[in-house]
């Protein structure tokens, strides 16, 4: 990329190459596992969660790299493709375990007439539920922004992440002893018996959190914690050098000053993601680099405090 202008606002068309994008906003959307860099401490924390089959709680500020975390582990233990499940202020554990569409399954009795009672194609497990599925070898799940949820949902967990079992009523009562169901972000189907999963290997489950609030302590207990670190100028430097496949030495005239600005202004307390960084360098590296005026005009855009408007 050279710093040209792909939009001038003149309003006359022209053919532009935009070039290549940065390595994390290429699509299909690529895991980042060969690029995270564990902080301190974290290796130990996943181990521990490992060897004790209890969740992983991992809080730190938006943009730390706590839901990397995950895809790392996956990677390297060969848990397959991650489970995801993001929470928000209406998320329930009943549509992470399963979803039943009902109302389709009522229509299609009426267009097919009533010899045709197939429940199969309207159930699906959701992630939770997927992760819990009896295999060889356990499944890795993240819980993405467990904190932004309604106050109970942590504790309707309990009773899952304790017994790591669950009950589909529907299939409970239906009148086949085995129903093939469709797991979660995929189309392929695991047999159910009589509406019963039990998982035989506990999944690894990292649960996010951003810190805006407290849990139960009898949720806490049953969580391995890890806070993410504040980040220091080598760690970044290290996380820039493998994002950007930058090496040590190449142009860290340029992109040293802004980590040591970056972390400044983080041990400030001001609020800024780790990837805002990356954008950064990014843009400052990749070609004719913007001076002067237009240069920091570039770094107020992508650097901006994210507490900020």
């Amino acid at each position: 990329m050279t710093w040209q202008p792909f939009y001038v606002g003149d309003g006359t068309p022209r053919d532009v190459d935009l070039g290549a994008p940065p390595p994390w906003r290429s699509f299909p959307r690529q895991a980042l596992h060969k690029q995270f860099q564990p902080p301190p401490g974290l290796v130990q924390a996943v181990n521990a969660a490992l060897m004790l089959r209890r969740p992983l709680l991992v809080t730190g500020p938006a943009g730390s790299g706590k839901s990397t975390v995950v895809e790392q582990v996956a990677a390297e233990l060969k848990l397959g493709a991650v489970l995801r499940w993001h929470i928000t202020s209406r998320s329930m554990l009943a549509e992470a375990l399963y979803r039943y569409d009902a109302l389709g399954r009522i229509h299609a009795q009426r267009l097919a007439g009533s010899g045709d009672d197939d429940i199969a194609p309207f159930i699906q497990l959701g992630p939770l539920g997927t992760a819990l599925l009896p295999v060889d070898r356990p499944r890795a799940l993240l819980i993405d922004e467990i904190d932004k949820s309604d106050l109970d949902l942590p504790s309707d967990l309990l009773d899952v992440l304790e017994r790591g079992e669950f009950e589909i009523p529907e299939l409970a009562r239906y009148n086949r002893d085995v129903v093939a169901v469709r797991e979660w972000d995929s189309d392929t189907r695991s047999d159910v018996a009589r509406g019963r999963i039990q998982c035989a290997h506990f999944p690894f489950i990292v649960m996010t959190s951003n810190g805006e609030r407290d849990f139960p302590a009898a949720f806490l207990r049953r969580c391995i914690r890890f806070t993410m670190p504040r980040p220091t100028v080598e760690a970044l430097r290290r996380v820039v050098e493998a994002h950007l496949r930058i090496a040590a030495d190449d142009r860290s005239d340029l992109f040293d000053p802004l980590i040591e600005a970056f972390v400044a202004r983080v041990s400030d307390g001001e609020s800024l993601a780790i990837d805002q960084l990356l954008n950064a360098v990014h843009l400052l590296t990749s070609g004719d680099v913007p001076a002067g005026g237009e240069r920091q005009e570039v770094l107020d855009l992508v650097l901006r405090e994210l507490s900020r408007a």
